[in-house]
C-alpha cells in the first residue's frame, strides 16, 4: 500500500470509530431508559397498582431487556475500538519512513482516546464497569470529534526533537497514566452524583434508574483510588524520570521550566496531594473526589490547552507541521 493509502485508511478508521462509538452510546441510552421502570410504591401513587405478579414480570422483562443492550453496547464498543486501532496503525504507515502515530496533537489525542477505552475493556470484568460505559464512550466520542474537527493535520515526518526511542518510552506511558486518571476522574464524577442524590450523612443513596446499577459510595471511592494509585507512579515514570531524560538529549538540559513541564509537574502534584491525603489524613469521600478532579482538570489542560494558550513552549511543535531543512543541513 502507498502512504496516501494507509492515510485514507487511517481516516476511514477514525470515522468508522466514531460511528460505531455513537451507536454503542445509543445502544447504552436505551439501557438508561429501560432501567428507568416505575417502582411498585410510585404505580401506587397514581392510583395504577398492578397485580405483584404482572409487577415481578415487567421488572424481570426489563432486567432482561437491559442486560442484552449492555451486551450489545459493549461488543460494540470492542468493534470501535477496533477500528480506532487500524485508524491508529493506518497513521504510522503513512508516514514515511513509518513512525509511530504520536507526531502532533492530533495523533496524540487519537491516541489517549484509545488507551481509555482499551484500559476499559480491559478493567470491564474485573470491577464490573457496565455502568460506566455510557460515560466513557460519550467522553470518547466526544474527544474524538474535537480531533477530527479541530486538530486534524496531514501525515507529516517526525520533528528532530520527536525523533527518539524515548518518545516511545515517554508518551507511551504518559498515555497509560492519562487514560486511568481520566477512568479514576469518570468514577469520582458519579461518586459525587450518586451522593449528591441520596444523603451524604447516611450514605443512603438511590437505588432506582441507572443510579441503581452504580457501586455504592464505598466502593466507588475505593475504585477511584485503586485507578489513581495504579496511574500515579506511571505518571511518575513519565514525567519525572523519562520527561527530563529526553529533554536532555534534545535540548540539552533536563528541566526547561516550559509551559508543558510546569504544568505536568503541576498535575504530579495534585495527585501525589490525593494519595498522601488518603493515605495520612484519611481524606476520603467527597473531599477525595473534588481534589481528583482538580487533577483530571490540570491533566487535561496540560494535554491539550498548553499547546493553544502558550506561545513559549518548546512543545508548540505539536500543534505544527514540520518545516522541510534543505538536504544537508
Amino acid at each position: 500500500m502507498t502512504d496516501a493509502a494507509w492515510e485514507t485508511l487511517s481516516n476511514q478508521g477514525v470515522a468508522v470509530a466514531g460511528l460505531v462509538y455513537f451507536a454503542a452510546l445509543l445502544v447504552h441510552l436505551a439501557e438508561w431508559a429501560t432501567l428507568r421502570q416505575p417502582a411498585p410504591r410510585e404505580a401506587a401513587l397514581v392510583g395504577a397498582e398492578a397485580p405483584p405478579a404482572s409487577t415481578s414480570n415487567a421488572r424481570r422483562t426489563a432486567a432482561e431487556r437491559a442486560a442484552f443492550l449492555g451486551r450489545l453496547g459493549f461488543l460494540l464498543t470492542c468493534i470501535a475500538a477496533g477500528a480506532h486501532l487500524v485508524g491508529l496503525v493506518g497513521r504510522g504507515m503513512a508516514a514515511d519512513p513509518n513512525r509511530v502515530p504520536w507526531g502532533n496533537m492530533y495523533e496524540f489525542t487519537v491516541a489517549g482516546t484509545f488507551v481509555v477505552t482499551l484500559m476499559y475493556l480491559g478493567l470491564h470484568r474485573r470491577f464490573r464497569l457496565g455502568w460506566m460505559a455510557p460515560l466513557v464512550v460519550t467522553f470518547v466520542l466526544t474527544t474524538l470529534m474535537v480531533a477530527v474537527i479541530w486538530l486534524h493535520e496531514p501525515v507529516q515526518p517526525l520533528r528532530e526533537a520527536l525523533n527518539s526511542y524515548w518518545l516511545v518510552i515517554h508518551v507511551v506511558s504518559a498515555v497509560i497514566a492519562t487514560g486511568a486518571f481520566t477512568l479514576g476522574g469518570i468514577a469520582s464524577i458519579v461518586y459525587l452524583v450518586k451522593m449528591r442524590k441520596g444523603s451524604e450523612a447516611t450514605g443512603s443513596t438511590t437505588t432506582e434508574g441507572w443510579l441503581g446499577r452504580v457501586p455504592s459510595l464505598d466502593a466507588l471511592d475505593k475504585l477511584a483510588y485503586r485507578v489513581h494509585a495504579f496511574a500515579f507512579p506511571v505518571w511518575t515514570f513519565a514525567v519525572l524520570i523519562t520527561g527530563p531524560i529526553w529533554a536532555h538529549e534534545a535540548w540539552s538540559r533536563y528541566w526547561n521550566w516550559d509551559p508543558k513541564e510546569v504544568w505536568a509537574f503541576i498535575t504530579w502534584v495534585v495527585y501525589a496531594g490525593y494519595l498522601h491525603a488518603r493515605a495520612t489524613a484519611g481524606w476520603k469521600g467527597r473531599n477525595a473526589a473534588i481534589l481528583a478532579l482538580v487533577g483530571l482538570a490540570t491533566l487535561w489542560f496540560n494535554f491539550i490547552g498548553v499547546n493553544y494558550f502558550s506561545s513559549s513552549s518548546q512543545h508548540s511543535y505539536a500543534l505544527e507541521a514540520p518545516v522541510e531543512r534543505p538536504a544537508g543541513s
